[in-house]
């Protein structure tokens, strides 16, 4: 049973699919879809089961952004900026529980991708987009600033510093074929083909060892800020190590060399 109200829930086995779903407001983020979210990413830290999250758009539209008609905005009046800045850090806060979770997430854009919603597709790992797919920072057009939501530290990390400000700085759509050029996004796809071809990469993924692909995520995300090629190497070592004392290495040693799927731990 759907526990949500602005989000739907579809669990296959190990692989969950998460819907945004306002679609009558073109999934657009109020507060209590944030609390929703957060609650739902919070919790896969304690969900091991679940190896790999699907995050995609109800309707026409991944997301629209912000719901500018909704809480998310305090009224005017005495301590306006203190009640502004909880709410601003809820909203920030949902990227780094989808930066931290351990599963994988891949994003399936579709639609207007705008303001907000470009923000849930950056915190996801993997973005595949239909040829509808249009991405641009919406906040910088409402008069706010283009960096929002981690989109001034997660984009350039994705597309380099020249595209980056291009977006941030005019919120400018940049239409699918471009996003797939710039390397925004991994792959364009039919829409109708969205979620079969992440369904492909997510059996891949569950090939890896439980723990080989939930720290190949950690490692990867804290290798984005290594201060130099030593200190990724020493992460890198470290994981290595680690998964080599798990009986999950000795399984998947002996499937290669036994040329069949391994099978390994819930854990």
């Amino acid at each position: 049973m759907n526990k949500f109200d602005t989000l739907l829930l579809d669990s296959r086995e190990a692989v969950e699919i998460l819907s945004l779903h306002r679609p009558d407001r073109m999934n657009a983020v109020n507060p209590v879809m944030v609390d929703e979210a957060s609650t739902y990413f919070r919790g896969l830290h304690e969900r091991l089961s679940v190896r790999v999250v699907i995050l995609r758009g109800s309707g026409n539209t991944f997301c629209a952004g912000a719901d500018l008609g909704s809480e998310a905005f305090h009224p005017p009046g005495a301590g306006r900026p203190q009640h502004q800045l909880l709410i601003q850090k809820q909203y920030s806060g949902l990227i780094k529980l989808m930066r931290s979770c351990p599963q994988p997430i891949i994003g399936l854009l579709h639609g207007p991708v705008c303001g907000a919603g470009l923000s849930l597709a950056l915190a996801c790992d993997i973005r595949l987009a239909s040829p509808t797919a249009r991405l641009n920072a919406a906040y910088l057009r409402i008069g706010l600033g283009g960096c929002d939501m981690g989109s001034g530290y997660l984009l350039p990390r994705l597309v380099g510093l020249s595209v980056a400000a291009e977006m941030l700085m005019t919120g400018r759509f940049v239409e699918a074929e471009r996003a797939k050029a710039i390397g925004l996004v991994s792959d364009v796809v039919p829409e109708e083909d969205l979620l079969d071809r992440a369904l492909e990469l997510t059996a891949d993924m569950l090939r890896a060892s439980p723990m080989g692909l939930r720290m190949t995520k950690e490692t990867l995300n804290m290798q984005v800020d290594a201060p130099s090629l030593e200190a990724a190497l020493m992460l890198e070592d470290r994981q290595q190590v680690m998964l080599l004392e798990t009986e999950d290495f000795k399984e998947g040693v002996a499937a290669f060399r036994e040329k069949r799927s391994p099978h390994y731990g819930d854990h």
